[in-house]
């Protein structure tokens, strides 16, 4: 039997910045985003602000309503990227099976150091203390066979916990669970179940397998076989990367855009992040998704393919225009863009070349972007800017690619 760890850094943005701002620990404290730039929104709170009713994605309004204390601070990522770094190198010295989601939690498989360091609990008993006392953050850890009741375990008791969720006890802790505890049960997965009434993760372990699988698809039984505690996937080794997917930066407005013009120029700013970012995966897309929210949060997602892989920003601006032309209306202003390079491969990928066009173009238009890159790396972002970027700088003064929030990663490699 595995024994795996899952460990989560409790309300790790406000605790990291409560270390650095003393004063602040007895109030309630929230890192959110510039209300200013239409990002005010809360992204993490502290224990305090969370007792008082403040959730995460609400805005910076309505948490001071019910908080009226509240003291919102930015977020600064770079300090957060240090204290997962240190933290993960901690679980380093119990195993190098050690797979990120997100910045603040991680899984751990200590199968392999039992013999060293005693038991699981054992183990995850000196990661909380020490992560306590070298950081100055606390963690809530979950033990278990598998990844997905680790995870469960982690969320079970909050703050400075750890809970053991094993094959003797799994029915009677995680079965009375809400459904919308298991891993990948979003809201509209959760609507389903409710609709043929399964409320808990007992509801999908009891269900039969076929019954799940014709009202959710191949996720019913996935979940099937998460519920009953039948997850084998892996706890990646420590710096094995998996495949990327697809590459992709997006924006709240500053404003509302209300033409196709200012849209483009958006897309322009997130089109040059996409293409350095391929190309620094030596990766190209052969396809490209957008994704618009209008001022009154209707979303809309297309995709496309495009007629040769690429890591040029000019055709995937190309792409995004004709995507946003062809699909949507203008009734109401854009407030947020998105831009993905999808279905990817490896640069050096051999394609057909075209008869009817000029290779030497193309291979030019490659040969000048890495030179870009390479000046910009020199000198900074804004050494190089496109003339159109200039038309607005209110609407395009953002630099996705070395500013980006880092998001968790999807259990699904």
């Amino acid at each position: 039997m595995r024994s795996i760890l899952h460990v989560d850094m409790n309300n790790f943005y406000a605790s990291v910045e409560c270390l650095y701002r003393p004063e602040i620990r007895h109030l309630p404290v929230a890192v959110a985003g510039d209300p200013l730039n239409r990002h005010g929104i809360i992204l993490a709170k502290n224990m305090i602000a969370k007792h008082l009713g403040v959730k995460t994605g609400e805005a910076i309004w309505e948490a001071k309503q019910k908080a009226p204390k509240l003291v919102t601070v930015p977020p600064d990522f770079a300090k957060y990227l240090k204290f997962s770094r240190l933290a993960r190198g901690i679980l380093y010295d119990y195993t190098d099976q050690i797979e990120a989601f997100g910045l603040d939690e991680n899984w751990a498989d200590v199968t392999g150091s039992l013999s060293i360091f005693g038991s699981a609990h054992d183990i995850a008993e000196l990661i909380r203390k020490r992560v306590k006392d070298e950081l100055g953050i606390t963690v809530s850890i979950g033990v278990s066979f598998n990844k997905i009741f680790a995870k469960l375990g982690s969320d079970y008791k909050k703050p400075d916990a750890i809970t053991d969720i094993m094959p003797d006890n799994f029915k009677s802790l995680v079965w009375p669970l809400p459904a919308s505890d298991l891993l990948y049960v979003g809201k509209a997965t959760s609507r389903k179940l409710t609709s043929i009434g399964i409320t808990t993760i007992g509801g999908i372990a009891n269900c039969p397998k076929d019954v799940l699988c014709r009202k959710l698809g191949k996720w019913g039984e996935v979940l099937w076989l998460f519920a009953n505690g039948l997850d084998t996937a892996p706890v990646r080794l420590l710096g094995q990367e998996a495949a990327v997917k697809s590459v992709g930066n997006g924006i709240t407005c500053p404003r509302d855009l209300t033409a196709d013009e200012d849209v483009q120029l958006v897309f322009t700013v997130l089109a040059e992040s996409v293409a350095a970012r391929l190309r620094d995966y030596n990766l190209k897309c052969t396809g490209v998704e957008i994704q618009i929210r209008d001022k009154n949060l209707y979303y809309m997602t297309r995709q496309q393919k495009i007629s040769r892989p690429t890591f040029l920003s000019s055709d995937i601006i190309a792409a995004a225009m004709q995507l946003f032309r062809a699909n949507y209306r203008w009734f109401y202003p854009v407030r947020a863009v998105a831009l993905r390079g999808i279905n990817l491969v490896t640069a050096d990928t051999l394609v057909e070349l075209s008869l009817f066009e000029d290779e030497s173009k193309n291979l030019a238009a490659e040969n000048l972007a890495r030179t870009i890159d390479g000046l910009r790396k020199r000198f900074g972002h804004d050494s190089i800017l496109r003339a159109s970027s200039l038309l607005d700088r209110n609407l395009t003064g953002f630099n996705p690619k070395e500013d980006h929030t880092i998001h968790p990663v999807s259990y699904f490699r």
